[in-house]
């Protein structure tokens, strides 16, 4: 069995302005900042899933139908309770929220049972944070999400691997 969700990868251009507000954000929040490889905005959290379901899996994704997006992060912030700082959108795409709201209906009808919290579109930057890092605008880091990614999430290893990819916008609007 496999930790397994479904991301969007910020491009390298975005990954490493992340990588560097990941660094800002844990000297504030005393936290650890999020590994330039591990920063990504997870679309559906899945958990442990086992080799005979990924095929569904990869059903789901290959049937979505989603455009190219913008993603433009203009917010920092923190989860108390969760003990993490992230970035966010003071606006999140429509097009995002409708291609998560999408991938959730289609996971629950074959069968899976991703997170039941509401989706609030954030990208991790620092994990185990002591204070508070309060919500403020910062210098906007844009990016095209031109992908959805199944990822792995390797516990010995410590890292993400993506096990495969679908681009938007090829296939009749996917």
């Amino acid at each position: 069995m496999a930790r397994l969700f479904f991301a969007l990868w910020p491009t390298a251009p975005a990954r490493a302005a992340l990588e560097r507000l990941a660094a800002d954000v844990a000297l504030v929040s005393g936290g650890k900042a999020v590994a330039a490889g591990k920063i990504h905005l997870t679309l559906a959290f899945l958990g442990e899933v086992d080799e005979a379901r990924r095929e569904a899996l990869r059903g789901v994704a290959a049937a979505l139908r989603a455009q190219p997006f913008v993603l433009r992060l203009d917010r920092v912030g923190s989860f108390r309770r969760a003990r993490v700082a992230w970035a966010g959108a003071s606006e999140a795409p429509a097009q995002l929220l409708a291609l998560q709201s999408s991938l959730e209906e289609a996971l629950r009808a074959e069968g899976f049972d991703p997170e039941e919290r509401a989706f609030h579109p954030h990208i991790t930057l620092a994990r185990k944070t002591r204070e508070r890092v309060p919500s403020a605008s910062i210098e906007a880091i844009e990016y095209a999400c031109d992908a959805l990614a199944l990822v792995v999430s390797d516990m010995a290893l410590g890292e993400y691997r993506t096990l495969e990819s679908w681009p938007f916008g090829r296939d009749g609007g996917r």
